[in-house]
């Protein structure tokens, strides 16, 4: 058995080096594929839109965010053309979001790089070390990697 002297911190920084490495890289190629403007943050409030989410109220609650952090990430997400808002006809007081031809190709597209830069990720570990890695990380956080409501919880925000 391996020892290390690293600490605990020390892991919980290599795991979030390594997401934010993974996701920078897929926001730097998106840029190239016609999506300049896309965020991380735009990517999690599209997923939970096609989760469901159908208003600033369910998506703050999806995301974890406050009302206000979600009717700016709707602005902006309307602004890039990811998704439109509608006012909905049973309650004029609700604006129901749907995504966009525009926003789908953000989802499709990052879903294709994430899968490209796995697969570099396979080529510099090796295919049994990553699938390996896969399977150990797993083991903490089961069939779910990760809720949507990461953006909150990374600000500390509780789920509403």
């Amino acid at each position: 058995m391996v020892m290390s002297s690293r600490s605990g911190a020390d892991l919980a920084l290599l795991l979030l080096g390594s997401y934010r490495n993974l996701v920078d890289e897929v926001v730097r190629e998106l840029a190239t594929r016609g999506y300049p403007d896309a965020r991380p943050s735009h990517e999690y409030a599209i997923r939970a839109i096609r989760a469901g989410a159908d208003s600033a109220s369910d998506l703050a609650r999806r995301l974890a965010i406050t009302k206000q952090a979600a009717a700016k990430t709707i602005a902006a997400l309307v602004e890039r053309g990811y998704i439109t808002t509608e006012t909905d006809p049973a309650d004029t007081r609700r604006k129901n979001i749907r995504i966009t031809d525009h926003g789908i190709g953000l989802i499709t597209e990052s879903t294709a790089i994430f899968d490209e830069v796995r697969a570099r990720w396979e080529v510099r570990l090796g295919a049994p070390e990553l699938a390996e890695l896969e399977t150990q990380l797993a083991q903490f956080v089961g069939d779910s990697p990760i809720n949507l409501d990461a953006p909150g919880w990374a600000a500390g925000q509780e789920l509403r």
